[in-house]
């Protein structure tokens, strides 16, 4: 059972290992993911398989375009034998070329699924490497809804790589094709000016590009505004979404406080701020629009214009015309890739910084703020022991009143401190959690230790899996979980064990403080270390536990840190938080 809560903003620990890199970076970053992952073979099938699958759809659109002039000429000459071959020829090059677009979809959309398998897998690795995901709260803004990051905002990556990757290899293959053919039917083209003639090598070629990188050079600049106002759209939608599920998961505690009307004011609010970067965002589109759909439309008679001239000067046959046509339509395609998908490409971009931020954040995390102060922890010793050990928090030191403590196995020892003095954050720090302070901490065996946070965590699935988190349930008897149970009166959950449900809303709070204590007879702990969970019981859960603690749990020891005082003849060492100023404070997010 896990502490979910967020470290505070004016306790941000890594300011300065967040910072946005650069693209290049970026693009390192998201390689490094993929490089990493156990499913980077299986992608790189895929991606050599839609490279020849592109490549031979290319040579299949060059047959395709050849096969124009000989058409075009039997319907000029009104040839019926030659048209009804050509038909034929047709029929056999596009089946062709429609087998080839059925095996591309295939493939682009499995390798758009196994890209997204590789980089979500690695994200989870990384965020959920010891100690990370606590210390991401306090990251700074990139620990802010690393969910959205990781689910929706990774999905975008991953489809829009797909999708680009494929448009940007099939444009260019088509364009350096077609650029080759482009050139040979326009090296004949004589122009006459002022009773003079003149050639233009590669006329035709030159007008494609002319045409198409004013097109693209007027979209990026009309477009670009769209990476940061993409990525502010996904902040904002994460922050809207994360207000929601936090109004859903209280709406007990707001209905009973009677503050409805603040919720909905308070999300309509965060709400606005979505709605004004969508009208930004739609305005750069509408101009945008502008641009590629006057493109677009002029391209049906672009290159029958440019080509004119060499066929009313009679270098071109009509066949031939209908070919330099298909030639400079795919050309100019190709090159009005970057054109259509300049709105696509800033998506990718603002997704990619999103995506690749979080993980260069969840990186640096070990090695963040390396001149503040830390606690040297050693694990593995038979006895927990505080050698002159302070914690650090914010502006004040936190310490206790003895400066060298060491709780023996089966101890119960209680550390009381009044609020504000920092138990949750000597708790985390004997936890391993909060590394900043100063002195000499000496751990038992992780395994063997069981930290009961204020907040209990009961993650989703069945009631067997909540109880043998974080192991597997087949680690312990089946006859161990109803046991448990029974001790705990729960023994009316014993026939829902293999039931998956939202147990942390089935489950009143009393109910979930016995799974706390089920759980710990499942696991037997050598060690407990509480953070106020043991404490403020009635009378028989307090009966119940110490009965617990006195019988099965005999040999455990037990760190309980709290704010009560009252002993109940349990404890058998009560020690006392002590908290100083501090003159250096750690640093504050920026």
């Amino acid at each position: 059972i896990l502490n979910r809560g967020a470290i505070s903003q004016d306790q941000s620990l890594f300011p300065s290992a967040v910072n946005t890199a650069g693209t290049a970076r970026q693009l390192r970053t998201y390689g490094d993911a993929v490089r990493g992952s156990a499913g980077r073979h299986k992608l790189l099938v895929l991606v050599v398989g839609l490279a020849v699958v592109i490549g031979v759809t290319t040579i299949g659109q060059l047959r395709l375009n050849a096969w124009y002039e000989p058409f075009f000429d039997a319907v000029k000459n009104k040839d019926l034998p030659s048209f009804l071959r050509q038909l034929v020829v047709f029929a056999v090059v596009a089946s062709v070329l429609i087998f080839l677009n059925i095996a591309q979809t295939w493939l682009d959309q499995w390798t758009k699924i196994a890209l997204r398998d590789c980089v979500t897998r690695d994200l989870l690795i990384q965020w959920f490497a010891p100690r990370r995901a606590f210390l991401l709260a306090g990251a700074g803004p990139v620990g802010s809804n690393p969910d959205q990051r990781v689910q929706e905002d990774t999905r975008r990556l991953t489809e829009l790589t797909v999708s680009l990757a494929i448009g940007f290899f099939q444009s260019t293959l088509l364009l350096f094709s077609f650029v080759g053919v482009l050139w040979l039917l326009s090296r004949g083209f004589v122009f006459e000016f002022d009773g003079r003639s003149f050639q233009i090598p590669g006329f035709m070629v030159w007008a494609a590009l002319i045409y198409a990188a004013s097109g693209s050079w007027l979209s990026w600049r009309l477009g670009r505004p769209l990476i940061e106002f993409n990525a502010a759209r996904y902040a904002r939608e994460a922050e809207f979404r994360f207000g929601l599920m936090q109004a859903n998961e209280a709406s007990d505690g707001i209905a009973l406080s009677g503050g409805e009307e603040g919720e909905r004011v308070r999300l309509e609010r965060e709400f606005d701020g979505v709605i004004a970067i969508a009208r930004k965002i739609a305005n750069v589109a509408t101009r945008l629009t502008g641009v590629t759909a006057g493109y677009g439309w002029f391209a049906t008679v672009a290159p029958i214009v440019a080509a004119a001239p060499g066929y009313f000067g009679g270098q071109l046959t009509f066949g031939e015309l209908m070919v330099v046509v298909g030639a400079f339509n795919q050309v100019q395609q190709a090159l009005r890739w970057y054109v259509d998908n300049a709105g696509n490409i800033a998506d990718w971009q603002a997704t990619l910084e999103r995506v690749m931020d979080l993980r260069q954040a969840l990186l640096a995390l070990d090695l963040a703020s390396p001149s503040e102060s830390r606690i040297t922890v050693t694990e593995g010793d038979p006895a927990l022991a505080l050698d002159d050990m302070t914690v650090h928090v914010a502006d004040r030191v936190v310490s206790v009143d003895e400066p060298n403590i060491s709780i023996l196995p089966g101890e119960r020892v209680l550390v009381i401190g009044k609020p504000g003095t920092g138990k949750s954050m000597l708790f985390r720090a004997l936890a391993g959690l909060w590394p900043w302070g100063s002195g000499r901490l000496r751990l038992p065996p992780k395994a063997d230790t069981i930290f009961l946070p204020q907040r209990l965590y009961v993650p989703n699935g069945s009631l067997r899996e909540v109880l043998s988190y974080p192991c597997e349930p087949s680690t312990f008897e089946e006859t161990t979980f109803s046991r448990a149970l029974e001790r705990t009166d729960l023994r009316h959950l014993i026939s829902s064990l293999d039931r998956v449900a939202r147990w942390d809303k089935e489950l009143t709070v009393d109910e979930q403080q016995h799974l706390a204590f089920a759980r710990l007879l499942l696991h037997r702990p050598a060690w407990v270390v509480s953070d106020e969970a043991l404490c403020h019981l009635n009378d028989d859960d307090r009966k119940m536990l110490f009965s617990i603690f006195g019988s099965e749990l005999s040999k455990t020891a037990v760190v309980s840190i709290s704010s009560n005082d009252a002993q109940y003849g349990f404890y058998s060492r009560i020690l006392h938080l002590t908290t100083r100023p501090r003159t250096l404070a750690i640093p504050a997010s920026g």
